[in-house]
């Protein structure tokens, strides 16, 4: 079930094909759809949604049923155990004091003759958070999008998410969104959610930056809504990437790739490993431990397509295959993990040591769960505080200033044939109206 694979050159080839999973002929029909939902959406607002939501979920709704009311928030207290509240407010704390270390700061420098440089943030006036829902519940993912925003100072925060076969949210989700300081949440998903966000609607406002996973259909949305709003990224299926020594526990190593095969049938679990005897272990392993996996149908799949073994000669080129590939989540179930790092390039989030399982960072370390997929750590990031602000150049000059370099910028605006662009400058540095003098 588990393939071991010895050739680099194998691997390498094996490695591609998994990272490029998503990118089928099935991809392009499905985005035929997702277009016609959104603009369906944007020229009948609501009634469109409701029409999808209808489609689409087989649920049906009246506008003033979408969002959800202060009443069922409250309700969702009595209907979550002690112990999920502790845990959902401890991971809040912790993801807070994360993100508080990581809000940019605005600031001004004051150069030579009065000229004055800087750089000024400020949060969107309004954020979209999508949490994935209808069967399941993701308090995590609701926290891990929530609480950057409320960091970031965003004035207006909405979440929407799918409700279940009840048209009810689970309760988790509820009371972690109220936890993050969310209370203006909508009973919608899918691309018609996205849509609503993107576009509004006579109930769901329009927003200015949408982040969140969800499935295909949810993705395409994002990626063709942005220019009109912001997101985070496009989020693909999850996958984690192990490198370990011979001093790993094969049992503790199977768990996580399990871990990570268990979100769906396209979740990709991958070890690579200098020590073959420890391959042998973790494939027997992963199959000891699947007999009686609640999940074991999906979890199979997820390990018979996308899971792989790949024995190396050495660690450092355990590392050069994790750049190429470069994973979700990396782990290094190493005796040195930090002499290690030093080669890792690429990785979304990095999981270090033999107690460090990325189900940590899934919940309540602190940094974000939500990260880039599918090779597109080698050029983006975690979702962050960042992600809800933008930032404005501040620039002052003096006359003195203005003076000093009037004569370069006349040179470059008339290289370019922008008239008007030098004549700013010479009007205000020889103070004569006829700019051509």
């Amino acid at each position: 079930m588990l393939r071991i694979i010895t050739q680099r050159a194998e691997a390498r080839t094996e490695l591609r094909r998994i990272c490029d999973r998503i990118h089928d002929d099935q991809v392009v029909h499905k985005e035929a759809t997702v277009r016609e939902v959104l603009q369906a959406v944007k020229r009948q607002g609501d009634r469109a949604v409701l029409h999808y939501t209808t489609e689409f979920d087989r649920l049906t709704f009246k506008a003033e049923d979408l969002r959800v009311s202060g009443s069922e928030l409250d309700a969702a207290y009595q209907q979550v155990s002690k112990e999920l509240l502790d845990a959902i407010r401890l991971a809040c704390r912790q993801i807070e004091a994360f993100h508080r270390q990581r809000v940019p700061k605005s600031w001004v420098q004051f150069g030579e003759d009065d000229v004055v440089l800087g750089k000024r943030y400020t949060p969107v006036d309004c954020a979209g958070l999508y949490v994935p829902g209808g069967q399941a519940a993701y308090p995590s993912t609701v926290l891990m999008n929530a609480v950057p925003a409320k960091v970031a100072n965003v004035p207006r925060i909405v979440m929407v998410t799918p409700p279940g076969a009840e048209k009810t949210i689970h309760p988790a989700v509820l009371v972690a969104a109220q936890e993050a300081g969310v209370e203006e949440i909508y009973r919608v998903g899918g691309a018609q959610a996205i849509a609503a966000l993107a576009y509004g609607t006579e109930t769901i406002p329009k927003v200015d930056v949408i982040t969140g996973p969800g499935n295909i259909y949810v993705t395409l949305a994002k990626k063709l809504v942005y220019g009109t709003v912001g997101i985070d990224s496009l989020a693909g299926p999850s996958e984690v990437l192990i490198i370990a020594d011979k001093a790993a526990n094969p049992a503790h190593v199977a768990a996580d790739m399990l871990a990570q095969a268990e979100h769906d049938q396209m979740a990709a679990a991958i070890l690579l490993t200098d020590d073959s005897v420890l391959a042998r272990k973790v494939v027997d392993e992963v199959e000891r431990q699947l007999i009686d996996h609640p999940r074991r149908l999906l979890t199979e799949k997820a390990i018979a397509h996308y899971g792989l073994v790949v024995v190396v000669e050495s660690l450092v080129d355990a590392a050069a295959l994790s750049n190429e590939f470069a994973p979700e989540h990396l782990e290094l179930e190493v005796a040195d993990p930090w002499g290690l790092l030093d080669k890792i390039r690429h990785a979304g989030a990095i999981f270090l040591g033999y107690s460090t399982p990325e189900a940590v960072g899934d919940y309540l370390a602190g940094p974000n769960h939500t990260l880039p997929t599918s090779g597109s750590a080698r050029y983006a990031s975690a979702l962050s505080v960042e992600t809800f602000m933008k930032h404005s150049s501040l620039v002052q000059y003096s006359q003195t200033a203005l003076q000093k370099v009037s004569g370069a910028i006349d040179v470059l605006a008339t290289a370019e044939g922008l008239h008007s662009h030098a004549a700013s400058v010479r009007l205000r540095v020889r103070g004569n109206l006829n700019p051509d003098a």
